[in-house]
């Protein structure tokens, strides 16, 4: 994921609403088993997404909170366990990895949110971050089952989705993780927001027109071909390339419900690795 940092702008968008309200309540049903938290420790969560609206207004920086958090559990592997969000990205090393480029931006903005609510782990706070983000940009409410541990050992380097790679490797990465193909497609529609920067990935420029509103803007750009001003890289035409991706972009460009509820669903899913 890729960013930005500039303005955010509140939407709300009744129908998707009322898709993510249904997809938090088929969690709730699913019988996961998740850490228990005490009752001081939900509230501070509460409080802290609270502080987090007000520094992603303030700072405009939802884009790069959205892309620590895919970076931060991208980095899961299902066989090894290893790796995962589990906020060791926060380590010197780990935002040393070329993928990471820029992300010590998005650790600084957060360590004074993390001085006022000591009781969260990092982990916690990073996976937070990401949910407030997608939500104060007009996207779906996701839910937040709070309780992640903070680990000390940074995972290996090269987990991490390569942009000039096509859907074999998408496949490759993902799947490490233990997430879909429909994962890939909605996870990838997260570039709705931000853009990317020359220094830090070696390609520059927005997907979308509107590049701080989270909607399905950018799987109708991917489709509509491209433009002077937008950018696609090697991994966003791959998802056109493929007979199983494309079907999915197709769908989310006509149906920016569907493509909500699907996002809310992989990106809970992405922020309970491991």
């Amino acid at each position: 994921m890729l960013q930005v940092v500039d303005q955010v702008t509140t939407m709300s968008h009744t129908g998707c609403f009322e898709k993510s309200r249904v997809a938090a309540m088929l969690w709730l049903l699913m019988g996961k088993t998740y850490p228990t938290v005490s009752e001081e420790y939900q509230k501070e969560v509460e409080k802290c997404k609270k502080k987090l609206r007000g520094l992603i207004a303030e700072k405009r920086c939802a884009p790069i909170m959205l892309r620590l958090v895919w970076h931060s559990a991208g980095t899961f592997d299902v066989k090894t366990k290893t790796g995962g969000p589990f906020g060791t990205i926060r380590h010197p090393a780990e935002l040393a990895h070329e993928a990471n480029n820029g992300l010590d931006i998005s650790v600084r903005l957060l360590e004074p949110i993390k001085d006022q609510f000591p009781i969260l782990s990092y982990a916690d706070l990073y996976q937070l971050a990401g949910v407030v983000a997608v939500e104060v940009t007009g996207g779906p409410e996701i839910p937040f089952p709070p309780g992640r541990p903070d680990k000390t050992e940074p995972p290996p380097e090269g987990r991490l989705p390569n942009a000039n790679r096509g859907s074999d490797h998408l496949r490759d990465i993902f799947g490490h993780m233990g997430l879909s193909d429909k994962d890939i497609v909605a996870l990838s529609g997260g570039h709705t927001l931000g853009r990317c920067h020359k220094e830090r990935s070696g390609f520059e420029g927005p997907w979308t027109t509107n590049p701080l509103i989270f909607d399905n803007s950018y799987f109708k750009e991917l489709l509509s071909g491209e433009k002077e001003d937008l950018i696609q890289l090697p991994s966003d035409k791959a998802l056109l390339e493929d007979p199983v991706f494309r079907p999915l972009v197709e769908k989310y460009a006509a149906d920016e419900d569907a493509f909500f509820a699907d996002y809310a669903e992989a990106h809970l899913r992405l922020s309970e690795l491991g």
